[in-house]
């Protein structure tokens, strides 16, 4: 793994288990994992199982507008 000032070799040894890595495509040669998930896979998580809620966003002033107006269309709609 590049770390930006080099490269950084992550090992662990498991004594009774294995790690729980995310589902990947079939034919996929590599997981990349943020640095939270593989803190989760090193503890032990089953991070195929999480689930990400969605975060709060500023939205800018043109895309409300925009979500105003489909929202106004939508209810004429009904």
């Amino acid at each position: 793994m590049w770390d930006r000032d080099g490269f950084l070799l992550w090992y662990k040894r498991l004594e009774t288990s294995v790690f729980k890595l995310p589902r990947v495509p079939a034919g996929a040669r590599s997981v990349e994992l943020r640095a939270s998930e593989l803190a989760m896979v090193l503890d032990g998580i089953d991070v195929s199982k999480l689930k990400r809620v969605p975060r709060y966003t500023r939205i800018s002033k043109e895309n409300k507008d925009k979500d105003i107006a489909e929202r106004d269309s939508q209810a004429l709609r009904l």
